[in-house]
């Protein structure tokens, strides 16, 4: 990876997106049309974006490790505020609603935060494998094609595990269902809309790095840590 310029810039944003919208997610929002989805949605597709380049550019293998590492710094935000928010604190603040405030903002439940986890890892790994087999299925052709399909594996995988594991058996299946569905459909949307400049920024990188990496023999294991040969 040294010697690529721009990867470690799209893997900050990729992990800063990531981070963003698990707090973003904190505000629900009505949007026009009667649509009710959290904030986190606005941003979410934003690290499935950035995901597609790393991916359509640098490979799977090199995305493998980037997911991990947004893996790694979305459980250790999430244990940060959990910790934070179970020490007690100061009494004046307490009393004047810092605690509850902290509560209904930052804090995370035991199932939310395997929700955000779970979710996360499960979609972003399928996303990134969908794309990669077509990438090498069709030749590199239909790259549109290629970023819609692989988020509409990744997106619903995440959307409906996050839902399920988080709030499973709490709210009316109804409910259920209706988040899912309004979740689901925001992300993909964002990221058709997002397309033309998804397309520019792969132009760009392709060049700059001089790099258009297909996963032809690559093991897709994600368990597997390891790195193209002589980086």
């Amino acid at each position: 990876m040294g010697r690529y310029r721009y990867f470690p810039i799209v893997m900050a944003f990729f992990v800063a997106s990531l981070l963003i919208s698990n707090v973003a997610a904190a505000k629900v929002l009505r949007l026009f049309g009667g649509l009710t989805i959290t904030g986190g949605v606005l941003v979410f597709p934003l690290s499935y974006i950035f995901g597609d380049v790393l991916t359509e550019v640098y490979g799977y293998r090199r995305s493998r490790v980037v997911i991990w590492t947004g893996f790694a710094a979305l459980a250790l935000m999430i244990g940060i505020f959990m910790l934070v928010g179970a020490l007690p604190g100061e009494p004046q603040w307490v009393e004047q609603g810092g605690q509850a405030a902290w509560d209904r903002i930052l804090g995370q439940t035991p199932r939310i935060a395997l929700g955000s986890l779970v979710a996360y890892w499960a979609g972003e790994f399928l996303n990134s494998y969908v794309l990669a087999r077509m990438k090498v299925k069709t030749e590199g052709r239909w790259m549109g094609l290629r970023f819609v399909a692989s988020t509409l594996v990744g997106e619903g995988v995440d959307s409906l595990i996050f839902v399920l594991v988080a709030f499973g058996g709490v709210l009316p299946g109804d409910l259920i269902r209706s988040i899912i569905l309004s979740n689901y459909t925001a992300k993909v949307l964002i990221e058709v809309l997002l397309l033309p400049v998804t397309y520019r920024v792969v132009a760009f990188l392709k060049q700059a790095e001089q790099e258009d990496y297909y996963d032809r023999d690559t093991d897709f294991n994600p368990f597997r840590l390891e790195l193209p040969a002589g980086e």
